[in-house]
């Protein structure tokens, strides 16, 4: 393989440029951009190292950097499906270089402890670059105390906090905001699930109680105006700890509108959403029978008024990313058996593993509803998809963008073919696709990760174990 690369007469597009140029790559970096009539490109092309890849009538992006994913994560007795292999493999298909994952801390367990776990688990297998946030459940002082180090030494500067889910991931208010100010002030952030837990489970108790066990009332049992409270909440907490806060999956035009009143008043409150908000509704659990069980996750899908809310968050910045939270279960028992499942809820909604795939899928989807529906430019798409996510969560100038000294993570992205977003055709394991049937125009070509191209169409070159652990820097510092 050679380390000298010239990505040839693309259309370098970041999320403030958008020009024609080529890209030279040496030892995984980017060393250098010029037009292709200059002296560095003459320069560079007497190298007879050079490997030359046309990207002619192609959009060179910044490969992607999804900041939600759960590969090979396991909760009580339910696991998804995709291992770290095939998750990342999954997520490189779909321009996707860089993933943020999850280290649950269990009671008992310190944190650290739960970091080194998933990092002895997905080294050997990540096919792309690969961080973690730690999801805290057991807030104590000793817990606190090692808030510190994991920012500084083991690059970890974002944690996962519940609101919901009492007795299982669900922490109280007063230690939300003590581990709030701990990893604040040391340029950690934290990252909170949104819904009033306690309330929402006496929703559930009550519908289980009348015989109402169908898919449809996992979302009717998770209304909107639960996601706001705890929003609004969290968004309080943070304030009051003089620290930034981030909104994991948000979907409710409600919290969204606790995050744009908190930004207006100048508090530095984040947000994501996710792409089965933007292009899925509520009307998905009509589906008869068991089928409207492969559409829960949580929060659960909303009304279509949400969806033009969100839309409009992205494109005014009240909404800072778009991720994925890839959970992914089978529809089917088999053949990876009940444990990976969605069947383990059959009779009781509240059993159904929460969760859905979409790693692969978010880059072609949001820039077909996105881009071609005028509803972001294409300079957005990328700040959405890649930028954003590298400064929100300490990966940039390293990841995110196309710079010289930038990591050469790159996407080549045919803006004009159409293709059929299905399960038949995907690369995560799983057994189906919230978005069967889709009709898209624009599909990822070659992908490459630090300089080395790891996809070509429909074949894999990459490697399993290529990825890299990446220690980040601050959370929520870098707000432009």
């Amino acid at each position: 393989m050679t380390n000298v690369v010239q990505i040839k007469g693309g259309r370098i597009v970041t999320a403030v440029d958008d020009y024609v140029a080529d890209i030279f790559i040496r030892n995984g970096r980017i060393e250098a951009i010029a037009a292709s009539d200059s002296d560095i490109s003459a320069e560079w092309v007497a190298n007879s190292n050079l490997e030359v890849i046309d990207a002619s009538d192609l959009l060179v992006m910044p490969g992607g950097i999804d900041v939600h994913t759960h590969m090979q994560f396991d909760l009580g007795d339910a696991q998804t499906v995709d291992s770290y292999e095939t998750g990342t493999r999954s997520a490189a298909f779909g321009g996707t270089t860089t993933i943020v994952d999850f280290a649950l801390q269990r009671k008992g367990q310190s944190p650290k402890q739960a970091l080194d776990a998933r990092l002895a688990l997905a080294e050997p297998q990540a096919c792309v670059d690969f961080g973690f946030h730690i999801i805290l459940t057991d807030v104590n002082p000793d817990t606190l105390a090692e808030i510190p180090d994991l920012i500084d030494r083991d690059g970890v500067s974002s944690f996962k906090m519940f609101m919901a889910y009492p007795g299982v991931l669900m922490v109280s208010d007063a230690d939300i905001f003590r581990a709030m100010r701990v990893a604040g002030h040391h340029g950690g952030m934290i990252n909170v699930h949104a819904e009033n837990g306690e309330v929402i489970q006496v929703l559930i108790e009550e519908a289980l109680a009348q015989g109402n066990t169908s898919p449809k009332f996992h979302g009717l049992t998770r209304p909107r105006i639960m996601e706001a409270e705890a929003t609004h909440r969290a968004i309080r907490l943070a304030e009051l700890a003089e620290v930034p806060v981030y909104m994991v999956h948000l979907s409710a035009k409600e919290a969204l509108d606790s995050v744009v009143e908190a930004r207006d008043r100048g508090i530095p409150a984040f947000a994501e959403t996710c792409p089965h908000y933007l292009f899925l509704t509520i009307e998905e659990y009509d589906r008869p029978g068991f089928e409207a069980a492969k559409y829960v996750m949580t929060p659960p899908l909303r009304e279509s008024e949400c969806q033009h809310a969100l839309w409009r968050g992205l494109k005014f910045d009240d909404l800072q990313i778009v991720s994925t939270d890839h959970c992914p279960f089978c529809f089917n028992e088999n053949p990876h058996g009940l444990n990976k499942s969605k069947q383990l809820g059959l009779g009781n909604f509240e059993k159904i593993p929460n969760g859905a795939p979409g790693v692969e899928f978010r880059l072609p989807l949001l820039f077909d509803g996105g881009v071609n529906q005028h509803r972001l430019t294409l300079n957005r798409f990328v700040q959405l998809t890649a930028t954003a996510p590298a400064k929100m969560f300490g990966l940039f100038p390293r990841k995110g963008t196309i710079a010289v000294g930038s990591d050469a993570d790159l996407v080549l992205f045919d803006p004009r073919k159409p293709h059929v977003l299905s399960a038949a055709t995907h690369h995560s394991v799983v057994d189906y696709s919230l978005y069967e049937g889709f009709h898209v125009l624009g599909k990822v070509e070659k992908v490459f990760l630090r300089g080395r191209m790891i996809v070509d169409g429909e074949q894999w070159l990459g490697e399993t174990g290529m990825g890299q652990y990446q220690r980040r820097s601050a959370s929520g510092r870098i707000m432009a």
